[in-house]
């Protein structure tokens, strides 16, 4: 059960970040409103929240959290941006999440 809430608070983080840096991103690229920069930044506090609620070591949360980062920018490539994955995109992030897994799920002694 930890873990499913563990890759669970992951992935909420992960789109609270990219939402966070999505929304600027359309400001300046695309012509879009300037008032999208206040839903980034409430986003982008909600990502730094959700990062200080994992049960471990600062240093190791950050670390495997990449791993979810990967796999979560690569659904939002296809859901949002409407771009499939390519097979070696999801090579990659199958990669990334075994990384995050052993990471996070390792036996530790301390």
């Amino acid at each position: 059960m930890f873990e499913v809430k563990t890759i669970a608070l992951f992935m909420i983080t992960a789109v609270a970040e990219i939402v966070g840096c999505y929304l600027p991103y359309l400001w300046l690229k695309q012509d879009k409103s300037v008032w999208l920069l206040l839903p980034a930044a409430m986003s982008l506090a909600l990502f730094a929240w959700l990062l200080s609620l994992h049960p471990t070591a600062a240093g190791r949360v950050y670390a495997a959290y990449g791993g979810v980062y990967v796999f979560v920018a690569l659904l939002w490539l296809w859901l949002v941006d409407g771009i499939r994955p390519t097979t070696w995109d999801m090579i990659g992030a199958l990669v990334a999440l075994t990384g995050m897994a052993i990471i996070m799920f390792a036996p530790r002694t301390v």
